[in-house]
This record gives structure tokens, sequence and C-alpha cells, in this order.
């Protein structure tokens, strides 16, 4: 199955890229997926745990994937 990871601002930045498409094994998870980018050079950048919405809705590490998923990855937001 193919799912899309989505990165934003400072994950954006240094992977280079807002989107990956992943090739995975039926049954994957969200954890798959953050595990496949943060294999990426650079993508230590991520938590091991970083906030993970699936299809627009915040999801656990443990769920598991459809194929056509769209996985966003978020960073951490600080203001004031």
């Amino acid at each position: 199955m193919t799912v899309t990871a989505l990165l934003f601002a400072s994950y954006a930045d240094v992977l280079q890229r807002e989107s990956i498409e992943i090739a995975l094994p039926n049954g994957a998870t969200v954890r798959d997926v953050v595990a496949h980018v943060r294999a990426m050079p650079g993508g230590d950048i991520l938590p091991p745990s970083p906030l993970v919405a699936v299809n627009q809705e915040y999801a656990r590490p443990d769920a598991v994937l459809a194929s056509g998923d769209e996985i966003a990855i978020i960073p951490p937001v600080a203001g004031g």
C-alpha cells in the first residue's frame, strides 16, 4: 500500500520536501511511517513520537493505516 506523509515547517525545511510517498506493507502503522521518515537523511530532527494526524484526525502511533491515507507529521509550535 502507499501512503503520503506531509511535512511542515522545520521538518519540510530539513528534509527539503513537503510530502513523501511511502510504500508500506498491509497492516503498517503510524509508527512505521515515522520510522521511515526518521531514517531519511536529516530525519533525526523528528522526535521519536511526534504529533501525527491521519486524514486530518489526530492518531496514535499504533493506528493501522490504509492505502491512500494522508499522514501529517506536525512539528511543535511555539509562540507568545
